[in-house]
């Protein structure tokens, strides 16, 4: 009598974790995604990164720690590699290139952008040069780098009051201070120097904060509705993001269909201008009658809390079956390499 065949499960890695001050929120993300990903497909693992110590998480099995030179763990004489990489660290190595470099290395396909793509958009002045040549409305911006001398009046000049003072590679509004008075600039540098070794120092636009998230394969796009952030606080800052209650999060955004289809059609633009890979979110600012792009996060989070899991429910999708189309895409796109 001739037995069913039934496929292997693929083993995914769900990274978390990482060196930056996101490392609770993509712990968060990472549990959230251990919750969700259908079991019947996947045999889920999570492995959490911190500087060089990577080791794989389980409620079943002792901590294990990670081999680096193929990316497996053994447990009881038994080697367990992974089909998969599912990136969710927020910030260094997950978000700014270099896990992608190494899992490139050792042939492994993961979720997210390629290298070089999430090196320039993890660089918020990099991604913003990158732009200029496609006539994308831009916020006015300085750079400085640490040890560089500090002129407010110069910086004013170009920025003018108020002024965003943030640093240039990190996330979660960490670092990020809204400055009124000149006075007050060099304290907010210093703050924003804690994170990275570049701050830039951005205009204020006074308008409606918009976020779009979205992701492609080579059959389809899955543009998701808008998001309007309203903050409590006087801009969207780590407490107005992760505490209940002190920011609304209207999705899809309250803004007329043509400024819905701009912002899906913009993220769309730029996802290819960058030649993103993954689910990502691009942050705008909606000022004056021009829609102003701020950031693109090719890691966003995924927890209960997070942005893209509200747009991807309002599109009347199931969040599982989204992150399956997301893994098989993975590994078909690292088979035709």
């Amino acid at each position: 009598m001739l037995k069913s065949f039934v496929p292997m499960k693929k083993n995914i890695a769900i990274v978390a974790g990482g060196n930056s001050s996101e490392y609770v929120i993509s712990i968060n993300s990472a549990d959230q995604l251990a919750s969700i990903l259908d079991k019947e497909k996947y045999e889920v693992y999570t492995i959490i990164v911190k500087g060089t110590d990577w080791v794989v998480k389980s409620d079943s099995f002792c901590d294990v720690i990670v081999n680096k030179d193929d990316f497996s763990f053994s447990l009881n004489n038994q080697k367990t590699k992974f089909d998969c990489a599912f990136i969710i660290i927020h910030g260094t190595p997950g978000e700014d290139g270099k896990l992608q470099g190494y899992f490139d290395t050792l042939k492994i396909p993961y979720t997210s952008s390629n290298t070089l793509a999430s090196a320039i958009t993890f660089n918020k002045i990099f991604s913003k040069n990158y732009l200029k040549p496609f006539d994308i409305p831009l916020a006015k911006l300085v750079s400085i780098k640490r040890g560089d001398v500090v002129d407010a009046d110069q910086i004013i000049n170009i920025t003018g009051l108020p002024c965003f003072v943030k640093p240039n590679c990190a996330g979660s509004s960490f670092g990020v201070t809204k400055v009124k008075e000149k006075e007050k600039l060099f304290e907010a540098i210093v703050e924003a120097f804690k994170e990275d070794d570049e701050v830039i120092i951005e205009e204020f636009l006074e308008g409606q904060e918009l976020t779009c998230g979205l992701f492609k394969t080579k059959r389809e796009s899955f543009i998701f509705p808008p998001t309007e952030i309203i903050s409590k606080n006087e801009f969207f800052d780590f407490e107005a993001k992760y505490t209940a209650g002190m920011a609304d999060e209207i999705t899809p955004a309250n803004i007329s269909e043509e400024l819905t289809k701009e912002v899906q059609n913009l993220s769309s633009q730029i996802y290819d201008i960058f030649q993103l890979k993954g689910i990502v979110r691009v942050d705008y600012i909606y000022s004056k009658g021009k829609l102003y792009f701020m950031e693109v996060n090719t890691v966003p989070g995924m927890s209960a809390a997070s942005i893209v899991p509200q747009q991807i429910n309002a599109a009347g999708y199931h969040i599982r079956d989204i992150l399956s189309i997301i893994i098989e895409d993975s590994l078909e796109r690292f088979n035709a390499q």
